[in-house]
């Protein structure tokens, strides 16, 4: 193995990592990319479960929850304090009720009542189409009713000018 002698109190069997004078140590080398390739993998998992509470909001949180988890979230990774991750992870799962639907319907419901018109109501549009309805188009209108010829000028009735439709006769 060794073209150098070894030391006479070494032992004669030496173990396979220890290697000799001018050739590589590829036990360093082995745990030099190992080091690298675990460091790599603990920053991935840390920054996942850093983005966990984001994760859990998106799907389940309105748009002002989910901009306050992922705030509390950063505030948790910059400051490395658990406080704010842990609320950003319990603020993301429990649900937050919509209060703002009912308010602002009653709002329009009373300004409508009162004849005001609200400064941010959009404008009244018809509903959209219910899903998978087919849009209807306008039924085309019937023809007009074809006209009877006129009688002939020397053929019409000479009446007075008062005469209507019951005034010309005698009872």
């Amino acid at each position: 193995m060794s073209s150098f002698p070894t030391h006479p109190a070494a032992p004669h069997i030496l173990p396979i990592f220890i290697t000799e004078p001018g050739q590589p140590d590829y036990f360093l080398i082995g745990c030099a990319i190992f080091l690298v390739v675990l460091l790599f993998a603990l920053g991935t998992l840390y920054f996942r479960l850093h983005a966990l509470p984001e994760h859990i909001a998106h799907g389940n949180a309105g748009k002002l929850q989910f901009e306050v988890v992922a705030v509390l979230a950063l505030l948790g990774l910059f400051t490395h304090n658990t406080t704010f991750w842990v609320a950003a992870l319990l603020l993301a799962l429990i649900p937050i009720p919509d209060l703002y639907t009912p308010f602002a319907g009653m709002a329009n419901s009373l300004s409508h009542i009162a004849g005001w018109r609200r400064r941010n109501a959009p404008p009244d549009a018809p509903p959209p189409p219910a899903a998978g309805a087919v849009a209807a188009s306008p039924a085309p209108e019937p023809p007009p009713p074809a006209r009877e010829p006129e009688a002939p000028a020397a053929a019409a009735i000479e009446t007075d000018g008062n005469a209507g439709p019951d005034k010309g006769r005698e009872t």
